[in-house]
């Protein structure tokens, strides 16, 4: 029991020694649980990329909500609640290309509730325009999950480049 913490705790000091990143954790795949609760937030993305607004209600509960908690360059802050509608129907048609890119998203589930959280950048044709963290709740029925709520933080300053 005691050689397995040691062989960690060596494979740590070794990489350092060599200044390699550690393995990048990809998002779970699809058939796994998790990949399946990251099945509905893919599909918004998807499509807020294709600016399609019924996309983005198909993941989502038709009592779900979204809120906004933002924060401009000066320093002033807001909340904003909204409907998925609402929500959905600010994902207008137009030529700018939109991605929305999660960085190690930590996946919680408990039987048929799930929730995911997760550092994210939203970039404008490849250039970061804001970040923050997204925070999605997740129902399971009828063997399906789908957004019960996104909720996230916004921010114009201290976005890491992509």
């Amino acid at each position: 029991m005691i050689l397995l913490p040691l062989l960690l705790l060596a494979s740590a000091a070794d990489q350092k020694a060599s200044d390699k990143l550690p393995p990048a954790n990809p998002l779970p795949p699809p058939t796994s649980e998790e990949g399946q609760v990251m099945a509905p937030i893919n599909a918004m993305f998807d499509g807020l990329a294709r600016r399609d607004s019924a996309t983005i209600l198909a993941a989502m509960r038709p009592d779900a909500t979204a809120v906004v908690a933002a924060e401009k360059a000066d320093g002033t802050r807001s909340v904003r609640r909204m409907t998925a509608a609402d929500f959905a129907a600010g994902v207008k048609p137009g030529p700018e290309r939109f991605e929305e890119r999660l960085s190690d998203p930590a996946i919680e589930i408990d039987g048929d509730i799930a929730m995911v959280w997760s550092p994210y950048t939203f970039l404008i044709d490849g250039k970061v325009h804001h970040c923050g963290v997204d925070h999605f709740d997740l129902v399971r029925e009828s063997g399906s999950w789908k957004v019960a709520n996104v909720t996230w933080s916004s921010r114009t300053t201290g976005c890491a480049a992509q």
